[in-house]
């Protein structure tokens, strides 16, 4: 039986963000029982503007990736884009290429098939130097490709790597990486998928079109601090739309000298925007003298031709009006309005100049999406905003080509579609043409110009998932039962099944089965020819990562994420591994299994209302580290029930009045409880979520229950 705890929470906790965000005091409890409380987690949840995305250029390494992709247009470089051949390696690769076809360059593409092994290997490296190739992009994978990488650096071929894989302790020699994990990225954000990664990388090279690309540029403000009877100077040094370096002095008139401050130094051959040239003129007149010139340029004049409403602001109401610094106290201040307002400026200008630019970024951004919900990144940071501006592109602009097909071959309705259906249907068809070594097909589906070639492809994609069903079930069926004697083996620690019937496709899949059946973490293993071939899939706050690396250089290769993770090693050495697992099982930790689940909210009846339901859309999309939300109701009153179910009728429709409404409830498997313990005309305690029952082209609420008990016990 589910434990369901409410947190308590207290007014002081939830009347500040109802007044600093202007939401509701449900949507402000809520926050504050899921632990979301500063500004800039709470962004993510109101806002879904892709200007609170991070800017690329926040890789230290991305300047580099763009100039030695340049470099390989201009001498006409023969590229090789190489990526993973499950959904987030296939969009990575998609993504990427469609930009450098774009762009001209002379690109091919590979993924893993059949037999291959995971990651760039020792043949796509040979293969491709054969043919002269003198560039290799790798995408969603490269981190731990250590000697491969070495091999061709040894044959005279550069590689970039591009990933978000956790890196092993030593890098790979590539020219470039370009991973969020690594200590030296210096990226805010490290949770993003490699199709991510790669559109990142291809929002930098469309950067790079734009007169903008490289120009340093430093804003400047001064401004009068009557209180202390002096100035304040802030610098900000801006390059490819990031911060590179600022500087904030005080000027005492009459006590400080220009030759006292730093300001003249920070400034040298910087070009120097201000907001209002000729009342900067002034004051720095009135502080210097005439004798010293400052060469400064009009920002405000340049912004208003593309912002007219900005023509009238000064400097004080543009950082009332900037929405970044209510969410963030450190943007809270003139010189972060102005770059904030410079940022705007420069993304309307490069828009404008380059529409298609944008059609093709909210092409990409379905395919960032869908791996963001593939590889189960976390529902938090820009990766809520990923994921709501791809679902609402594929609503507005339709599914890109490739996705409509295969949407259309699912029967998704894309008008309703959410993070859910796409995570349940669309995804796992995606991952079937990998997963059955034929990455390829997805790929071609996705960047085919040929819409009967898209069709085909559509249609064979999900023949190979149906394949991919009968596949699992037939290997759970097989290893299921000495995967649970295993269990004794390894202290209850771990669940480990070995068996040549598991196809290697499907490893990853059934590994997550035994997990989700024994609550340990699970292997699955299978041999390909003399390599075994093995997945890991983790839970409760053990790191598969971490466990794999404790194996030193066992493997012939091994990485992953903290709960996700693959393997290989020579068959011969199965009985050592065996070994070493059970030896390191006996000081595995696992956390501590728990029946609690946490309510989000109390409903009374009065205050259950159609405006509820509006939460859904805040909080979606929903997934890794952003659950459903759950409420309960008391004494809840049952006015009507009906056994449903088109195979078997087992399900539970319910209606339950309000007194000002009557809602719609779904009770999933629960049908032979009706007329027992479940009557008409009776009030229940219900624990339950919000959803939305589109048919027919017309969206109803609706709720699902959880849990219900009569409300008089």
């Amino acid at each position: 039986m589910t434990n369901w705890n409410k947190k308590p929470v207290k007014q002081s906790e939830i009347e500040p963000l109802c007044k600093q965000y202007d939401i509701s005091m449900l949507l402000a409890s809520i926050l504050v029982r899921r632990g979301i409380t500063s500004g800039e987690d709470i962004l993510f949840y109101l806002e879904e503007d892709l200007r609170y995305q991070h800017e690329p250029f926040a890789f230290n390494s991305m300047e580099d990736a763009v100039e030695r992709i340049l470099q390989a247009k201009e001498e006409g470089e023969k590229v090789l884009i190489f990526g993973d051949d499950d959904v987030d390696g296939i969009t990575s690769t998609a993504i990427l290429y469609e930009q450098l076809v774009r762009m001209g360059l002379d690109v091919k593409w590979r993924l893993p098939l059949e037999d291959d092994p995971y990651g760039l290997s020792m043949q796509a490296v040979d293969d491709f130097y054969k043919e002269d190739g003198s560039l290799i992009i790798t995408v969603d994978c490269g981190i731990s490709n250590f000697e491969e990488i070495k091999h061709a650096n040894e044959l005279g071929m550069e590689v970039i790597v591009t990933d978000h894989h956790n890196p092993p302790d030593e890098l790979p020699e590539a020219i470039i990486i370009i991973d969020p994990k690594t200590s030296d990225s210096g990226y805010p954000f490290h949770d993003i998928s490699g199709a991510a990664v790669s559109y990142k990388l291809v929002s930098a090279l469309r950067f790079a079109e734009s007169d903008f690309y490289n120009a340093e540029i430093c804003l400047f403000d001064i401004n009068e601090d009557k209180e202390n009877n002096c100035y304040n100077i802030d610098c900000l040094k801006i390059r490819n739309l990031v911060k590179v370096k600022e500087l904030h002095e005080k000027i005492i008139p009459g006590k400080t000298s220009i030759y006292d401050l730093k300001l003249p130094y920070f400034l040298q051959g910087q070009l120097i925007y201000v907001w209002d040239i000729n009342q900067t003129q002034k004051i720095l007149k009135d502080i210097f003298g005439s004798g010293i010139e400052f060469n400064l340029n009009d920002l405000k004049s340049e912004i208003c031709k593309i912002i007219p409403a900005l023509k009238t602001k000064n400097t004080h109401q543009l950082k009332e009006m900037s929405q970044i610094a209510k969410y963030n106290e450190s943007e809270n201040s003139i010189i972060s309005s102005l770059f904030n307002v410079y940022i705007t400026y420069c993304k309307k200008m490069i828009g404008s100049k380059k529409p298609e630019n944008l059609e093709n970024e909210r092409k990409d951004l379905q395919l960032v999406a869908l791996a963001a919900l593939a590889d189960i990144m976390p529902m938090k940071n820009e990766n809520r905003i990923f994921v709501r501006n791809g679902i609402n592109s594929m609503k507005k602009d339709r599914p890109r080509p490739g996705l409509a097909e295969l949407f259309h071959k699912l029967n998704v309705n894309v008008d309703s579609v959410t993070s859910t259906d796409l995570s349940w249907t669309v995804i796992p068809a995606l991952n079937a043409a990998g997963r059955m070594g034929k990455s390829n097909l997805s790929l071609q589906l996705l960047i085919s110009q040929d819409p009967k070639e898209r069709e085909i492809l559509a249609n064979t994609i999900h023949g190979l998932n149906e394949e991919r069903k009968e596949l699992v079930n037939k290997a759970i069926y097989t290893i299921h039962d000495t995967a649970e004697k295993s269990l004794t083996e390894y202290n209850n620690k771990l669940c480990i099944s070995i068996d040549e019937s598991i196809n290697k496709g499907v490893t990853g899949i059934v590994a997550a089965r035994l997990m989700q059946d024994f609550n340990v973490p699970a292997m699955a293993i299978t041999f390909s020819n003399d390599i075994c071939i093995g997945s890991m899939r983790s839970c409760r706050s053990f790191v598969a990562t971490s466990f794999l690396d404790s194996f030193g250089d066992f493997f012939i290769n091994h990485g992953g994420h903290d709960f996700a993770a693959g393997f290989s090693f020579e068959r011969n050495k199965l009985d050592d591994f065996i070994s070493k697992v059970k030896n390191l099982s006996l000081s595995i930790n696992l956390s501590e299994e728990t029946t609690n689940k946490e309510l989000d909210a109390e409903l009374p009846t009065e205050h259950f209302t159609p405006q509820c339901f509006k939460l859904l859309d805040t909080f979606e999309p929903y997934g890794s580290e952003n659950t459903e939300l759950y409420f309960m109701t008391r004494n809840f009153k049952l006015c009507d029930a009906m056994i449903v179910g088109k195979k078997e009728p087992s399900h539970l429709k319910l209606i339950f009045d309000t007194g000002n409404f009557k809602i719609p409830a779904m009770f999933w498997g629960q049908g032979e409880r009706l007329k027992k313990d479940i009557n008409v005309g009776k009030n229940y305690d219900i624990i339950y979520t919000m959803s939305k029952n589109f048919f027919n082209g017309i969206s109803t609420n609706q709720i699902i229950i959880k849990d219900l008990i009569p409300s008089d016990i």
